[in-house]
């Protein structure tokens, strides 16, 4: 999961006071959605958070959150203090997730990987995945067209791959 507060802005409000709100972008499972928050909510999930696990600090709860470089460094500071919950906690609480409106994170823990040669050797090689990587549009064991080297078909099947991957065959 990676996450960050790109920007933030300026809410004005005739029954209270105006306030700042800072959109949060979170990629999960190759997915991005945003999720837009006040101060007030990030402090109330500390508070929540330190009853649970070990927390880093929150940036200052009293600022004049009117100035722009002010407000800047408060977004740095709460980006940084949402990275460092999940980079510190191999399992993130629910109440973490819930914030970031995550509904389903991977069973699998950060650090795992697709697998290794160990695996193989203990017959778990369920874990084992591939993608693929290149992408022929046409079979490049055939014989070329005369103007055509195989440099070329090479390089064709390699930008077929990274450009349109949704064209991959299964």
């Amino acid at each position: 999961m990676d996450v960050y507060i790109p920007s933030f802005r300026y809410e004005e409000s005739d029954l209270e006071r105006g306030y700042t709100v800072f959109r949060i972008e979170v990629l999960v499972n190759g997915r991005r959605h945003f999720v837009e928050k006040r101060y007030s909510e990030f402090h109330a999930l500390h508070k929540k958070l330190k009853k649970s696990i070990k927390t880093p600090e929150i940036p200052s709860k009293h600022v004049r959150n009117w100035i722009p470089k002010v407000l800047e460094q408060r977004r740095q500071g709460l980006e940084s203090y949402l990275q460092t919950v999940i980079f510190e906690n191999e399992e993130l609480p629910k109440i973490f997730l819930d914030f970031l409106n995550v509904r389903h994170m991977p069973s699998l823990p950060k650090a795992e990987s697709c697998g290794s040669i160990d695996d193989i050797d203990s017959g778990e090689t369920s874990k084992l995945s591939h993608q693929p990587v290149l992408l022929f549009l046409r079979d490049p064991y055939v014989l070329p067209a005369a103007n055509d080297s195989a440099a070329d078909v090479v390089i064709e099947g390699v930008l077929h791959g990274i450009f349109y991957p949704h064209l991959q065959t299964s």
